[in-house]
């Protein structure tokens, strides 16, 4: 190794990729070991920094080059030492000053002054916070203050997070391109108004309101206001995802949905009040959409006062299948087995989409509507090379039997299908069409019955959900 040209070496080192492996061969040589302290670029530590403070310093002194720090303390018990505190960030601050992507899970030992310490981080373009309980809004305002490098900024679980000052003035900075808010409490959709011009910007959105708390704060009706009278500049957004979000007709995320040009990927899992008209204007300006999730509320979820039609009907199944012509991936998942299939969507509005874009992905959750019929119409499909059927009961062995006949199919996964035997795999059985099957606790199928149907199997059986 000694004769080995420092380059050659370097690229050496630079094509294991395996933390494990990387440790082991530093310590054959002290070059080794030299050379892997400077060539170390990323670090991911938790519960084993003991002491926390005092490893961590340690590691930060002997890899001078880090960029990316993830710390995490999930699973953490009191007698596993005391975790990484306020002064841990007070020493990555000062002894990483290449340090762009910081990521902290379950440290909840850090406060606001953690916060103070990583504002020096003048390089730090990403921060994802998850489940840190001590933080407080005035922390987040201080940080963003001092990184105005800011792109990525996630926060999960952030429930004393009360107050969004820190939005506005991310807002002024026009930086921010992804921003994930996932149950922070006392964060609502009214406070999104506050990014202001960033939503210029903004090429990924994540925004997801505990369901459980969902009428704990207080509907900002004020602020929803201001948003149809404001002009939202989210043509840059490339991916969007709410879940458990109240969608008002004409103001706030309603209006973001019909404005969004270059979106390739939507998720909207549980949101009130979506209309059709909402979803007929997403998919006039995405022509570029790619993937679409729907998870629809059942009637039983939606608020008794609201007197607008809510349901989402065949019409935006339609829309998208005449616009979105680029849509490789469709999600459909209703959130109970009440939702009456008459009043949402149908066979015909699913197969529309099919037979018009080229879908490789489907997957249908509670879609009582797609029955034998629906997967006949699947041996038509082209370019259809996974298919997910989750609590679909209405299809039987004769459906799942036409499986064979699907041009491009590759991997299949069926779980808590009630109507599917052992003999409907029967002409899968030794074909080996498939490269993935995958069963999961469907009550009339075993183990032995889909041997051979596949040329790999994934079985799992629990039928604990029936009771």
């Amino acid at each position: 190794m000694d004769e080995l040209p420092e380059n050659l070496v370097w690229e050496i080192l630079g094509r294991i990729r395996k933390t494990g492996d990387r440790n082991s061969v530093s310590l054959a040589c002290k070059r080794l070991y030299e050379l892997d302290n400077e060539q170390r670029i990323s670090l991911r530590v938790g519960c084993g920094l003991d002491p926390a403070n005092e490893a961590l310093a340690s590691l930060c002194n002997r890899f001078p080059n880090l960029t990316r720090v993830e710390i995490t303390y999930s699973g953490w018990m009191s007698k596993l030492g005391k975790q990484m505190d306020d002064q841990g960030l007070s020493i990555l601050s000062g002894y990483c000053p290449l340090l762009s992507d910081l990521t902290l899970s379950y440290c909840t030992f850090i406060t606001d002054m953690g916060l103070r310490y990583l504002a020096s981080c003048s390089k730090l373009s990403a921060l994802k916070l998850n489940f840190t309980p001590r933080i407080t809004g005035c922390g987040i305002l201080s940080l963003v203050v001092g990184c105005r490098s800011l792109t990525i900024l996630h926060l999960i679980r952030c429930l004393n997070v009360n107050s969004v000052e820190w939005l506005e003035y991310l807002g002024k900075l026009e930086t921010l391109e992804d921003l994930s808010i996932k149950n922070c409490r006392a964060i609502g959709e009214g406070d999104l108004i506050k990014l202001g011009p960033s939503w210029r910007k903004l090429k990924r959105l994540q925004f997801e309101v505990d369901a459980n708390y969902r009428y704990m704060k207080v509907y900002d009706r004020l602020a929803v206001d201001r948003w149809q009278r404001q002009w939202i500049p989210c043509e840059n957004m490339q991916e969007l995802s709410l879940v458990n979000c109240i969608i008002s007709p004409g103001r706030g995320l309603a209006c973001v949905l019909g404005k969004c040009r270059n979106l390739e990927k939507i998720h909207l899992d549980m949101c009130v009040g979506v209309r059709d008209s909402d979803i007929v204007s997403l998919a006039q300006k995405s022509s570029n959409l790619r993937s679409i999730s729907l998870r629809v509320p059942s009637d039983f979820s939606l608020p008794l006062l609201m007197n607008n039609p809510l349901r989402l009907t065949d019409e935006s199944l339609k829309a998208i299948a005449q616009n979105c012509l680029m849509l490789e991936t469709l999600r459909i998942s209703f959130s109970d087995g009440e939702f009456p299939s008459f009043s949402s969507f149908t066979l015909n509005g699913i197969l529309s989409v099919i037979q018009n874009c080229p879908v490789r992905e489907l997957a249908l959750d509670h879609v009582y509507s797609f029955t034998d019929v629906g997967m006949e119409a699947l041996c038509m499909a082209q370019h259809l090379e996974t298919l997910e059927l989750m609590r679909c009961q209405e299809i039987s062995d004769e459906g799942l039997q036409l499986v064979s006949q699907f041009p491009r199919l590759h991997v299949l996964r069926l779980s808590k299908c009630l109507g599917i035997t052992n003999g409907g795999f029967r002409t899968l059985i030794g074909s080996y069409k498939l490269d993935l099957l995958a069963v999961e606790d469907c009550p009339q199928i075993s183990e032995r019955a889909i041997c051979g149907a596949a040329r790999s199997i994934s079985f799992r059986q629990d039928l604990s959900w029936m009771y």
